[in-house]
């Protein structure tokens, strides 16, 4: 039987293979799951069974299910902050975390041409991106896609940021009005801003789903 896909799935497809084609190019490794559970099988295709496996605070992991199958799995040890019993636990696993065999993360925002962004609070998930785990899988919905970098930044900050703040219930600008106002409050999570461009050792993997994924 000859499936055929709906005018959204045919954009996702078009745009998915050009992502591809401009991550490569920036030395990723990528591939498009038009599902969240074929990206969940894709993902634990690319980790070996044994391996170390870490992950910072993505509501897409979570969301998505990837962290409880990696659970259920069995196959994998696990540095899961989630199930710390306090604070100085959590600190632990997020430097344990550096020496993980695979980083899981999503993104705030990705370009058409490769560019991810990120923000962060503590800086623990933007410096494993940046240094540290043997390998880092972003799992990225095409939700989070915009066309340029300044774009990219936008959606981190205007988007991403004001939710999470509602989420964690906090006390910012934006947590009380819904718009990023470059604040300095002290619980600010715009601390860290990160830009991947290239990707050293050729350390990094994007996973696209065709689902909206996350914030």
């Amino acid at each position: 039987m000859i499936t055929v896909m709906t005018p959204i799935e045919q954009r996702n497809e078009l745009l998915a293979q050009r992502m591809i084609k401009s991550l490569n190019r920036r030395n990723m490794d990528a591939f498009y799951c038009p599902t969240s559970a074929g990206a969940i099988a894709k993902v634990m295709e690319l980790m070996p069974q044994g391996s170390t496996v870490s992950w910072g605070g993505s509501m897409t992991l979570r969301d998505m299910g990837l962290t409880r199958a990696l659970h259920d799995d069995g196959r994998y040890i696990l540095l899961d902050r989630d199930r710390a019993v306090d604070r100085a636990e959590a600190v632990e696993i997020y430097l344990q975390a550096f020496r993980a065999d695979y980083y899981l993360s999503s993104a705030n925002a990705i370009t058409e041409d490769g560019v991810i962004v990120n923000i962060d609070g503590n800086g623990n998930r933007v410096a494993a991106i940046t240094f540290g785990p043997s390998h880092v899988i972003f799992v990225i919905g095409l939700n989070k896609v915009t066309q340029t970098v300044d774009a990219a930044l936008a959606r981190a900050r205007s988007t991403a940021g004001p939710i999470n703040t509602a989420r964690f219930d906090i006390s910012t600008p934006c947590k009380a009005d819904g718009v990023c106002h470059n604040c300095n409050s002290p619980e600010c999570i715009c601390n860290h801003i990160h830009f991947l461009r290239n990707s050293p050792r050729r350390r990094h993997t994007v996973v696209l789903v065709g689902e909206p994924l996350g914030y």
